[in-house]
């Protein structure tokens, strides 16, 4: 049943993904979602490094130091490009650049109910829809694809939780893990290249004939230095670099690079602060100066008897 639900869910997902962005950019985050039951490995690295293998800085801003408890933040992703960048299609075509994004909280932290959403909120995330991870996750946040000329800075609207009504959770400090990514990925989950990354060479030898293949692919074909005749089909997109009477090395590139996006990731923290604990503290430091001041005044004081009696 709870494998039923997340494909149903999911489903739904890559419905609304199609409908609102073009088809070729849909995969992600959709395969992580399918592959990974969560989207963090024990090493620490988010699971879209594993298609998504050029690597952009992404940041995260306004990621308050505290928070108290049952209130609305934002943290707000960046994930910035050059302006617009176009990439490669599935297709072979010229497409934008699209982005997505996903924030990993801890557990209680969750996205805010749009009851909660300040105007302000409401006119920095129109337009872009969010989904967490799994039926199971709502503290893990996605977004995208979106379009990135418009979207490279997402604001997540976020509700932290109340140790008060749920004996889970503690003041103290939390880690948040972010992910940013641009354009379509260079690895599907099945370990087949995307025609978003370049193409080498398996064996040595001398390009004999470059041919089209099915659905606008060509086909290149060298003969070792054995005699024997190796074929590899390149995909419709990449340029290729290579002709034919060309003599290449194994490992040498059949086409250039037309990936122009890349992921990144980061790792933040967060304080769930009591405001009890702040109240305390202020009426502490509060008590502190006073006394220091009371002090200061009875020193004067008694310096003023022992003059009067001229001790």
């Amino acid at each position: 049943m709870r494998r039923l639900t997340t494909f149903l869910l999911s489903s739904i997902f890559l419905g609304l993904t199609i409908f609102l962005a073009p088809t070729a950019s849909w995969a992600y985050p959709f395969w992580a979602q399918q592959n990974y039951e969560n989207p963090r490995e024990a090493t620490g690295k988010i699971v879209c490094a594993n298609c998504h293998l050029a690597q952009m800085s992404t940041q995260a801003e306004l990621v308050p130091q505290s928070v108290a408890a049952d209130s609305v933040f934002k943290a707000i992703v960046k994930v910035p490009y050059k302006a617009n960048t176009q990439e490669i299609g599935a297709d072979g075509s010229e497409v934008p650049l699209q982005v997505g994004a996903v924030v990993m909280l801890p557990e209680g932290f969750k996205l805010a109910p749009q009851d909660r959403w300040t105007d302000e909120i409401k006119e920095e995330t129109q337009g872009v829809f969010f989904s967490q991870y799994s039926e199971d996750q709502e503290n893990i946040i996605l977004v995208g694809p979106l379009p990135g000329d418009q979207n490279k800075e997402i604001v997540f609207p976020i509700l932290s939780p109340d140790p008060r009504t749920d004996s889970n959770i503690h003041f103290g400090k939390y880690s948040i893990h972010v992910g940013g990514n641009r354009g379509r990925g260079q690895v599907y989950p099945t370990g087949e290249k995307s025609n978003n990354t370049s193409f080498t060479t398996t064996s040595s030898g001398t390009i004999t004939s470059i041919e089209p293949g099915e659905n606008g692919a060509s086909v290149i074909t060298l003969e070792t230095k054995a005699g024997k005749s190796i074929s590899q089909t390149v995909p419709v997109g990449p340029q290729i670099l290579v002709k034919v009477g060309q003599t290449i090395e194994a490992g040498s590139p059949l086409t250039n690079d037309p990936n122009v996006g890349g992921f990144g990731q980061l790792d933040t923290e967060v304080v769930l602060q009591s405001r009890a604990r702040v109240l305390g503290l202020l009426a502490f430091f509060m008590g502190v100066t006073i006394s220091q001041i009371m002090l200061v005044l009875k020193k004067k004081q008694v310096e003023k008897v022992q003059a009067a009696e001229g001790i």
